[in-house]
């Protein structure tokens, strides 16, 4: 795989997702890792899913950023390869985002997006 190829499937964890990821987490004793994957569903054809996990999966890549660990497993990457992942906090509330380049169309809930 070159360095194109690699680079295409990395996703980012903003500094602001981080520091959420570590405050969750704090809340929540045993989970050790965010878990980011992308279910078939929703109303456009593909939707994230959230959870927190207190172990890696054999197939999980994980991303770190400032002691916050993000888990994403094998086939998800497929669908997220070089997004980054942030976390909001504005007049409409607060949510994980998603930023993905693979996305031709995404809807209002910002957890669904088509391919």
């Amino acid at each position: 795989m070159g360095a194109d190829a690699k680079n295409a499937m990395k996703v980012e964890v903003t500094d602001a997702a981080a520091r959420r990821i570590n405050k969750i987490l704090t809340a929540e004793p045993g989970k050790t890792a965010l878990r980011v994957s992308v279910e078939g569903g929703g109303c456009s054809g593909f939707s994230y899913k959230f959870d927190l996990v207190e172990t890696r999966n054999e197939d999980d890549i994980a991303i770190e950023k400032d002691g916050a660990t993000v888990l994403i497993d094998d086939l998800s990457l497929v669908y997220m390869g070089g997004s980054v992942i942030d976390f909001v906090d504005d007049l409409m509330g607060q949510s994980f985002q998603i930023k993905n380049p693979n996305a031709v169309a995404s809807c209002g809930c910002g957890t669904s997006f088509s391919i």
